[in-house]
């Protein structure tokens, strides 16, 4: 999104990643704005709603690619929206470079932007970060294995967990805004994780990041970013040891 800034650019997104949307004029959730009622015949969309629109020069959506009645609503009120795909279709692409592709073939702003950058204040990395969760158990590396890496990387610096709200272990740091939450992962020397969003914001501040991957192919989804260790684990996780993602642990750090 960063490569399609104009002289003026929204992002109307998700209400969660709306505090990272640091680099736009203004940014909004897609629910509160009422967007997503367009498609549907039976209800009214908010007032204003479609003149505001109408008063984009252009819009590039990724909502809507796989939503046909959304699409064809913004044909029949003459919006002006181009509809890109959502997910990659090559599993030989990576997902970042699918998307600067998009851009670049849309001839709209600039594509000089090689990984996901997200700026924070800059601080001291002085802790460890473990995030042993993700948004399924089939992608989770087992928590012994997560308190091995802990119990080592004690004798070297301060260690915290992080877990969302709904995410149940004692003793982590929790932060709604995901802002906050990356400008304090920015502080992390290490952070050790698997495949999340959460991974991924660690990733974009600049954090040496062990990322580690089971049934998600990371040659697209994996993190990206010049301090990020990919780790593959089998289709179940538990094939992947603790003495290789330490070693990761100690090159990173190193």
């Amino acid at each position: 999104m960063k490569a399609l800034r104009s002289d003026y650019t929204e992002v109307w997104t998700s209400g969660a990643a709306v505090p990272l949307m640091r680099f736009c004029d203004r940014a909004c959730s897609i629910a509160g704005s009422g967007l997503d009622l367009l498609e549907l015949p039976d209800r009214e969309p908010p007032a204003g709603l479609i003149d505001r629109l109408r008063g984009f020069d252009s819009i590039v959506s990724w909502y809507g690619s796989g939503r046909a009645e959304f699409r064809e609503a913004a044909e029949r009120l003459r919006l002006p929206i181009q509809f890109l795909d959502a997910l990659p279709r090559s599993e030989s692409c990576h997902a970042v470079d699918f998307y600067l592709g998009q851009v670049a073939a849309l001839g709209i702003g600039s594509v000089a932007v090689p990984d996901p950058m997200i700026e924070c204040p800059t601080v001291e990395r002085s802790f460890a970060v473990l995030h042993p969760f993700s948004g399924s158990g089939s992608k989770n590396w087992p928590m012994e294995r997560f308190r091995d890496i802990a119990a080592r990387l004690r004798y070297l610096l301060p260690v915290y967990w992080c877990a969302g709200p709904e995410e149940e272990l004692d003793c982590v740091v929790c932060k709604d805004d995901l802002y906050e939450l990356a400008c304090w992962l920015a502080g992390a020397r290490v952070y050790v994780g698997n495949d999340s969003g959460i991974t991924h914001l660690a990733a974009a501040v600049g954090t040496p990041v062990v990322a580690l991957f089971g049934p998600t192919d990371a040659s697209v989804w994996g993190p990206r970013g010049p301090k990020v260790r990919v780790m593959k684990g089998g289709p179940g996780m538990t094939d992947l040891p603790v003495e290789a993602v330490w070693r990761s642990v100690c090159e990173v750090l190193a």
